[in-house]
């Protein structure tokens, strides 16, 4: 009976308990509206100042927030507004809330610099940030493409989908030196090692907000880092909530003389939902359909190995003709070797029959000095030579032109197919992405997130590469609360139906007929024979190649589209009568992260800031042996590092101090550790000095490790000790092939000279390093005018780069000179001397009338101290400037945007193809119209308006003007 009353008492005694709590808490509605216009304003962040609760007004301007006891002061705040405090003593006093609009000259707060928020004008590097005003207002079809307005930043496009950010140098189709994190996720391919571009990430619905670090930034987000870090954060289902939508249709190829104008297609949508700021989910997607920008580029290339520049000469003029962005016509063979050859296979296959060509020969010379075809043909009909007669026939002027001059050494090349017939132009691009938020706390909430893409792009790397089905996705799960998180998440890639597209022509070529058994031989023979009729050189190449090419399948034929696809579809390998252009890539990243902000759990922040770390990455490596050296069996290299910060201010906060250090460790090479030392100066109110040194670093990425690819042009492998043993390129050790620089096999080859050939000798393969000093000054005058500039040095230790070299594959160096007897190979190699870069850059911001911003930028990099024939991808043009005027409200919902762009020629290396690219300009504009009390806006605009098609890199596609016009529900 007692147990029964205390059993009771307690329960009644927790039920009254529960009814005080609930008393106690009071539940705040109301509905924030802007000023001017007098909308609704979404998206706001409502918080009770100095503590944990808070919440977001829904797509409406409408909010629900509960506190534990009345009056408290509540913090409203959102980008684009001035920021209001207010004491609330009844529920009564927020039933509406007006907040007016500001100018955010550089007010926004970033978390890139140091990992914790503040504000732009105080941090201690070189920051770049879009807002979410500004990503809605960007003249550009994609956000990912805005990102080419911001000072410092280069871009790179591959294909309409596929563009690559850098800053500070080194642009290239993918960039190894640049980390882009989605929401804290490394967003590389894993067997890349570089992002694609925005074919795989979030919708640009999903986007809130851009941060770009510029520069070293290796302390704080680990190897890759050397060149900058892009984050890319999205939205809150707690913070943006309802539906968006965007309709947004163009056309592109206007005026392209390769193709006829064609329809462009953006469709996406966003959906975000919370219930009491405890359960919050989103969803969203968006797909683009285009037929992408061309490469046809029809430039000769004298290419060995990486290496390679434009010359002189087209099909007609160069029997060694190798077109840029025609494929299959890499295959090239010396002429006179070949002929040589022939006539030496002829001579034993007659000996075989007791047959003493030689002889034969020369009794024909003998009787008949002048040897002119008529006399052959007499020579011949002797009944003695009716059984070899044909034979003897293609023999005798092989003889006789191998002999007499008239047939000089000279390359000739197989006939290629244009990029355009082998490549997929049907770009298309389909992402989503999805996550489930819950509030464990009004302080502590964990999210499950994925993200998913797939299509077909094009990517240029040491070929062009037709992404063709790619798959790609990110899962992450993930616990975080103000001052410190934890996450876990994994990127699953499937290359899909993927192909090397130079390799595809290559291969076609060896299935119709191949280069040593068939093609070349034909060659050779009808080329003597027109030489030893009478021919010119150039008409007895014409007539050879004809004679070769007999049968060859064309574009359009049901012949040519059987071989691309059998080749297409089956997987990279030595054999081409088995193997074909398609690389198998199913490569994993495994990856966890934890981060505390110990100085603010310990209350001493105060005091000095504290910031500590951890991070693991695990590549699984997984190609099926068509791209790495994994036929055996995965790969699975790994990383661990772990980082410390320390932040301080001195000499009442007119100096802070920051000093970070990290340490990391990969399976294949010993440990680094990165400091870094910054220092910010308040020199006035909103004005600030900033200084800097830091190092960088990176690993060699996993191509540079494992690579095994024969790419038709050339043979690509890791640089690590088993590769360098299987190829025999380890000087000293039994069954050493010597490998020689590209240079001195071009030099070598022109005039059969083999005492030009400079032998290379392999080193260990190592990190890359920079070490960099920075000084900035970033400012604010009249509240009218943000500036900003820097310029900086940076010195890189055991540069990372590619060496081109021939191997000769013979016990002779002379091997070397026969492209029969030798093979191009390329490896990672480290430069033996340190390469310096240098730059600087300015930009301002002036907002002169009402909405009316005028902004611009100009900077400039420079590479120097390179080894010489060292390639190093700089690539950047010595000036780029950006220069634009924007109002998102001119009066009656109008607004625009207009910025004109231009840079500097360039002089491009690239692994495909190395040429000095032309200075050009671009236009882009954008004219937006938002219906009054609505959430609609209309927008039409272009991107390059004047349609004056530039390439940003050598071999990549010549890119036109794109017309669109857009329809936007709800876009926050």
């Amino acid at each position: 009976m007692r147990k029964s009353l205390r059993a009771s008492s307690a329960l009644l005694a927790g039920v009254m308990l529960s009814f005080s709590v609930a008393a106690q808490n009071v539940t705040l509605t109301g509905k924030v509206q802007n000023t001017s216009s007098k909308e609704n304003v979404p998206a706001v962040s409502i918080t009770v100042k100095n503590g944990a609760q808070g919440a977001y007004t829904d797509d409406n301007g409408n909010f629900r927030l509960t506190v534990n006891k009345l009056p408290v002061t509540l913090v409203v705040s959102s980008v684009g507004f001035e920021s209001r405090e207010i004491t609330v003593n009844s529920a009564a006093d927020v039933a509406n809330i007006n907040i007016a609009p500001s100018s955010m000259l550089g007010q926004e707060v970033v978390v890139s610099a140091t990992r914790a928020p503040e504000r732009i004008l105080e941090t201690p590097v070189t920051v770049e940030k879009m807002n979410s005003i500004t990503l809605r207002n960007v003249p550009a079809p994609s956000l990912y493409e805005s990102l080419n307005n911001l000072k410092g930043v280069d871009m790179h496009t591959a294909s309409l989908t596929f563009r690559t950010v850098t800053t500070r140098g080194f642009i290239s189709s993918g960039n190894i030196r640049m980390n882009q994190l989605i929401d804290g996720m490394d967003n590389q391919a894993p067997g890349l090692n570089f992002s694609v571009g925005s074919v795989i990430g979030p919708s640009d619905l999903d986007i809130d907000n851009i941060e770009l670090l510029a520069g070293a930034s290796s302390a704080l987000y680990g190897s890759g880092g050397i060149n900058g870090t892009l984050l890319i954060n999205t939205k809150s289902p707690f913070k943006f909530q309802g539906l968006s939508a965007q309709v947004k249709q163009g056309i592109m190829h206007l005026q392209d003389p390769n193709q006829k104008p064609s329809p462009y297609y953006d469709w996406s949508f966003r959906y975000g939902k919370a219930w009491k700021e405890k359960i919050g989910f989103k969803v969203s997607a968006q797909f683009v359909k285009a037929n992408d920008w061309g490469a046809y580029d029809e430039d000769n290339v004298l290419r060995t190995s990486v290496a390679s520049r434009v010359v002189a000469g087209n099909r007609s003029s160069d029997p060694g003709y190798d077109g840029v962005n025609v494929y299959g016509d890499e295959t090239n063979a010396n002429l006179q070797q070949v002929t040589f050859g022939v006539e030496d296979a002829i001579r034993r296959g007659l000996a075989g029959s007791g047959v003493n060509a030689n002889l034969i020969a020369q009794q024909f010379l003998g009787l008949f000095p002048t040897a002119t075809p008529t006399q052959l043909n007499t020579f011949l009909s002797n009944p003695a030579f009716a059984p070899i007669r044909s034979t003897l026939a293609q023999f005798i002027p092989l003889y006789i032109t191998n002999r007499n001059g008239s047939n000089p050494s000279q390359l000739v090349s197989r006939t290629g197919y244009k990029e355009r017939d082998l490549v997929d132009y049907n770009t298309i691009n389909f992402k989503g992405s999805a996550g489930l938020h819950y509030k464990i706390t009004p302080g502590i909430e964990a999210s499950i997130t994925s993200i998913f893409g797939t299509g077909t792009t094009v990517y240029t790397g040491a070929d062009r590469y037709s992404l063709k089905d790619l798959k790609m996705s990110q899962h992450k799960l993930e616990v975080r609360a103000r001052n410190w998180f934890v996450r876990g998440y994994t990127t699953q890639e499937n290359a899909g139906n993927s192909y090397v597209g130079t390799a595809v022509g290559r291969i076609m070529n060896e299935r119709f007929k191949p280069s040593r058994t068939a093609w070349y031989p034909q060659y050779a023979v009808a080329y003597a024979l027109n030489r030893y009729n009478g021919a010119s050189n150039a008409q007895a190449h014409n007539a050879a190649r004809s004679v070769a090419d007999a049968g060859m399948p064309m574009p359009g034929t049901p012949e040519f589209e059987n071989l691309k696809n059998a080749v297409m579809n089956a997987s990279l390998g030595r054999d081409p009568q088995v193997n074909g252009a398609r690389f198998l890539d199913r490569s994993d990243l495994w990856a966890g992260e934890g981060q505390v902000n110990l100085s603010k759990m310990a209350g001493f922040d105060e005091t000095v800031g504290v910031i500590a770390g951890v991070q693991y990455k695990q590549y699984v490596l997984n190609s099926q042996g068509t791209l790495f050296a994994d036929s055996a069996g995965t790969l699975k290299p790994s990383e661990i590092g772990g980082y410390l910060q320390l932040k301080k201010a001195f000499l009442r906060d007119f100096l802070t101090i920051t000093a970070a250090g990290r340490y990391d460790k990969h399976t294949n090479f010993d440990g680094r550790f990165t400091p870094r030392i910054t220092a910010v100066l308040k020199v006035a109110k909103d004005n600030n000095v900033r200084l800097s040194y830091q190092q960088a670093y990176r690993f060699p990425t996993n191509q540079d490790q494992y690579i095994n690819l024969n790419t038709g042009s050339a043979l690509l492998i890791g640089a690590l000790p088993s590769f360098i043993s299987a190829y025999n390129l380890e000087q000293g050790k039994a069954g050493y092939q010597a490998a020689f620089t590209a240079e001195s096999v071009t030099a070598a080859r022109a005039t059969g000279n083999a005492a030009l050939l400079q032998e290379y000798s392999t080193r260990a393969l190592k990190p890359e390093s920079v070490t960099s000093y920075e000084v900035g000054y970033k400012g604010i005058v009249g509240r009218k005018l943000f500036f900003d500039a820097y310029g900086y040095y940076s010195q890189y230790k055991d540069f990372l780069g590619r060496v081109a070299l021939v191997q000769t594959q013979t016990s002779s160096s002379a091997g070397a000179l026969n492209p029969d007897s030798s093979r191009a190979i390329s490896y990672a190699q480290n430069a033996t001397q340190n390469v310096n870069a240098y730059g600087w850059g300015v930009s301002a911001e002036w907002n002169f009338y009402r909405g009316f911003n005028i902004y611009g930028n100009v900077f400039s990099d420079k590479l120097d101290n390179v080894p010489e024939g060292t390639i190093t991808y700089f690539n950047s043009p010595r000036y780029r400037t950006n220069l634009g005027i924007r109002n998102e409200n001119v009066g009656r919902g109008f607004g625009f945007n207009i910025v004109w762009k231009w840079q500097d020629e360039n002089f491009y290396e690239g692994t495909f193809v190395t040429g000095t690219l032309p200075a050009f300009s671009t236009v882009d504009a954008q004219v937006s119209y938002r219906m009054p009390n609505t959430k609609s806006i209309f927008r039409i605009g272009a991107t390059n308006l004047t349609n004056h098609y530039y390439r940003s890199g050598y071999g990549s596609p010549a890119v036109g003007g794109l017309y669109y016009a857009s329809f936007g529900y709800n876009i926050f």
